[in-house]
């Protein structure tokens, strides 16, 4: 009887157990769910494809797509009719939405460099090979420096001398364009050509140096808008350490050691007669020649 009793005392506690469970589960889905709102989206104009800058949209440019509202920057649009034929000043990757921001103002309508030239700056065109032009790595939107190697002429003599002239210069396009054949026959050779973005008193300086000179250019870190101040490289410069490197070094006179005497003592060639002097005694010894 006893035993019957604890049975039942215990399948009573397990049972009540279960029902506050099941009460406090409950509970706790009504709580999260009244805490977490639901998601917003909005359907706004997307760019379907990775579009470089100066592109006028067309199209089939653009589409509209889903996109949280609190994700969404300033300045998105809710019809594509209103951004097909702007022209875009920064690129923009698929599926991002399109910006006021990124366009060009609605008075350009027409797309190329032209659209993407910031107000009192100019765009300039140099030639350059592999080596000049960073190894193909110069794309839209980086930014370089530019050397210019050249002859220094000081009276009569000339001496080349390499220096940075331009500073963080914009990369608005690069390409390739063909050179005429010289010869009949031959084939139209392909030429890179980087256009930068320079102001008029830049534009003086990049043209001087590409037409007096050999131009480099450097490829910069986005983030690297510092200006450097150097003096130029000249040979002496590059050579200097090969030259110090070169001069054997003179080997260091071994010093004699420098014996202190408490009296002075002359020594006399031989057949002169010699003072001794020893202690407080002093006497004269005769050297004859020969000895």
């Amino acid at each position: 009887m006893e035993k019957k009793k604890h049975l039942i005392f215990l399948g009573m506690a397990v049972f009540i157990a279960l029902i506050v469970t099941l009460l406090a589960y409950n509970w706790m889905q009504k709580t999260v769910k009244a805490r977490v709102k639901p998601y917003e989206t909005q359907m706004v104009a997307v760019a379907s494809a990775d579009l470089p800058w100066s592109t006028v949209l067309t199209k089939d440019m653009v589409r509209m797509a889903p996109f949280l509202k609190e994700t969404l920057p300033n300045g998105y649009y809710l019809d594509t009719t209103r951004v097909i034929g702007r022209t875009l000043i920064h690129p923009i990757r698929a599926n991002e939405p399109i910006t006021e921001a990124r366009l060009a103002p609605t008075s350009v309508t027409t797309g190329g460099v032209a659209a993407i030239i910031s107000m009192n700056k100019r765009a300039m065109s140099v030639k350059v090979d592999k080596v000049v032009g960073v190894s193909g790595y110069l794309h839209p939107g980086n930014r370089v420096d530019v050397l210019v190697t050249l002859n220094q002429q000081r009276g009569e003599v000339s001496s080349p001398v390499t220096k940075i002239v331009l500073e963080n210069i914009l990369v608005l396009a690069s390409g390739q364009e063909f050179n005429e054949p010289k010869k009949k026959g031959e084939k139209p050779a392909p030429v890179d050509v980087i256009t930068m973005e320079v102001t008029p008193q830049e534009g003086e300086k990049l043209a001087l140096a590409a037409t007096e000179g050999k131009i480099q250019l450097a490829l910069r870190n986005f983030s690297d808008n510092e200006n450097v101040s150097t003096a130029g490289a000249k040979i002496p410069n590059l050579l200097g350490s090969v030259a110090n490197a070169a001069v054997p070094k003179t080997p260091k006179a071994a010093s004699r050691p420098v014996v202190h005497n408490t009296r002075p003592v002359t020594v006399i060639p031989s057949g002169y007669s010699v003072e001794m002097i020893s202690g407080t005694k002093i006497s004269e010894q005769k050297i004859e020649k020969g000895e």
